[in-house]
């Protein structure tokens, strides 16, 4: 037993991990997970063709910043409405930390848009520039015209996707293709291209892994969020140690499964070598699974060498916990219920309209010079559409012949909040109720909303 549990960490003294010295060129093999990170991919590659749908005759997702209002298809989003960000980001961040602590960190290997952006170039290199032996040796090569002209269509291919990203970002804010076309930009609209654009080529081109190290600070946190039932891709050392090469084709009688092919490590886009353990570099993508299954079969020997599994099932045995037993779940499943929740009631309950009413203080109500008792509102009426919303205003109050004075309808002009006042009065006798509640109703054939204040008199103060 001791021989097959060696420490784990003491097969070449150090931990591999590419602190930046070199260029990491990962050969990539087809299977189940590199497949899934192609279909996780296309979440953000269809970031490409969101400024494209169109919803009733406009972009269906717009940010537009100049004036101060998102929309969602039918949904508009007013800095009024600031709480639904609010609410979406709480959302992300425990949904973040809630699928961390099931399987470490799936969101960089499958869904960061840096491991996605990464992907694409790292395959566009591999197209133009051949197998990562020929790239490594392009690397070292001296500068040939022939060097140059292989490095410069990737280059130019990496910039155009760069520009097309900072290009397609900015389309989200009412940017179009006209703009860009025409070089009718702003500084605000040129800065933010070449922002992104940079951005981009540069992280996804060059930093690549290294962006998650010195860069992204998920890396260092995820540390909290995992714990020993957490399923992340993990070298069963039990069963590989000690490690060997194959004599004749086989593995020799008392040596583990693992032949010492290295080709987990060379698939991973990080660098690491899975069997020294868990650390900050692996971004869980599991491709070093798909490899290690498939020198398995070929020795014919078990898949699962190396899986998804957890601390306490690969090191102690135990078996795994269910998810309802598990404290750190629930509490994550309470929140993100909470915030579900408080988000899908926030966007049914958004309307095209919102009314608050301010009563005047100053006086509370005055009585006119036949004895009726008169109250001043202020109606402040929120129109979220495009267009002037006509609306016909009419209240409800168990106070006996209150009127509205001098009253006519209301137009609230397209993305603006329009004051209106109201004067409210009634012959002082019918005041005398316990019931003082005036509701105020604005409709139309479209919409509607309702708002309840107060009627003042010598009778209630």
């Amino acid at each position: 037993m001791t021989d097959k549990t060696t420490n784990l960490y003491e097969d070449d003294g150090e931990w591999i991990q590419n602190l930046g010295e070199k260029t990491v060129h990962a050969k990539r093999v087809p299977g189940f997970f590199r497949s899934l990170k192609w279909l996780t991919a296309s979440v953000w590659l269809s970031f490409f063709l969101g400024p494209y749908l169109n919803w009733n005759g406009k972009q269906a997702i717009l940010l537009d910043m100049t004036n101060s209002r998102f929309y969602f298809f039918d949904i508009t989003i007013l800095p009024q409405d600031v709480w639904l960000l609010v609410t979406v980001l709480l959302l992300a961040s425990i949904l973040l930390a809630f699928v961390t602590s099931i399987l470490g960190r799936v969101f960089c290997g499958y869904f960061c848009f840096q491991t996605v952006w990464t992907d694409i170039f790292t395959k566009i290199e591999g197209w133009i520039e051949g197998i990562p032996a020929k790239r490594r040796k392009l690397d070292d090569a001296k500068w040939t015209f022939a060097k140059i002209r292989i490095k410069g269509l990737k280059h130019f291919i990496w910039l155009l996707i760069a520009f097309l990203s900072g290009i397609t970002w900015m389309l989200w804010f009412g940017v179009t293709w006209a703009d860009v076309l025409s070089l009718n930009l702003n500084i605000a609209t040129i800065s933010g291209i070449g922002a992104i654009a940079l951005g981009v080529y540069v992280f996804a081109g060059f930093m690549r892994e290294q962006t998650c190290l010195w860069v992204c600070p998920y890396a260092r946190i995820q540390g909290v969020m995992t714990d020993p039932e957490t399923l992340m891709p993990a070298y069963d050392y039990l069963r590989g140690e000690t490690r060997g090469r194959l004599v004749k084709g086989e593995v020799p009688e008392g040596q583990g499964d693992c032949i010492d092919c290295k080709q987990c490590i060379a698939v991973c886009p990080t660098g690491i070598d899975i069997r020294k353990g868990q650390e900050y570099g692996c971004i869980t993508c599991g491709l070093c699974i798909d490899v290690c299954d498939q020198v398995m079969e070929k020795i014919n020997k078990p898949k699962g060498l190396i899986r998804y599994t957890s601390l306490n099932a690969l090191k102690y045995q135990k078996k795994q916990v269910p998810l309802y037993k598990r404290p750190r779940i629930l509490i994550y499943s309470s929140i993100l219920l909470l915030a579900f929740s408080s988000l899908i009631y926030g966007l049914l309950s958004l309307g095209n309209i919102e009314l608050k009413i301010l009563h005047s203080r100053q006086p509370l109500f005055v009585q006119l010079s036949n004895g009726d008792i008169q109250n001043k509102y202020v109606l402040k009426i929120l129109n979220k559409t495009d267009k002037p919303m006509p609306l016909h205003l009419a209240i409800d109050s168990k106070i006996k012949s209150i009127k509205i004075k001098k009253h006519h309808d209301i137009v609230i002009p397209a993305g603006q909040v329009h004051s209106v006042m109201i004067y409210l009065y009634t012959a002082e006798e019918n005041t005398h109720i316990t019931d003082d509640n005036v509701t105020f109703h604005l409709n139309n054939k479209e919409n509607s909303i309702s708002y309840t204040s107060r009627f003042f008199s010598l009778y209630k103060r």
